[in-house]
């Protein structure tokens, strides 16, 4: 059986604050995050182990982790590299996004 011919999983780990991504059972990456004082969800770091890079399991990650937030209402703030591109690049319908300051897409 090939990557191809399995699904990604991507959950949100309330216990370890993040969301990860599984292939066939494996642990493929994570994205961390943490409420701040006002309750947004920050996102700090993303991390894909190298067994599974350079397949799109980052983007997968992130796309389905941010529609999650989307869905539960909440507030992302987002710190990590991999998401504030993510988010520079891709729409996510309903997202609220409170851009740390520099980061914020061009108009």
């Amino acid at each position: 059986m090939t990557d191809t011919d399995v699904t990604p999983e991507v959950v949100r780990n309330d216990a370890k604050g993040r969301y990860e991504i599984s292939l066939d059972g494996a642990l493929a990456g994570f994205t961390e995050f943490v409420a701040d004082e006002q309750g947004r969800l920050v996102f700090p770091h993303t991390e894909i182990d190298p067994a599974f890079s350079g397949r799109g399991f980052g983007t997968e990650l992130i796309g389905e982790a941010m529609a999650d937030v989307a869905s539960r209402g909440e507030t992302v703030v987002p710190e990590c590299s991999f998401v504030v591109r993510y988010l520079q690049k891709h729409e996510v319908n309903g997202l609220d996004i409170a851009w740390p300051h520099g980061s914020a897409p061009q108009e």
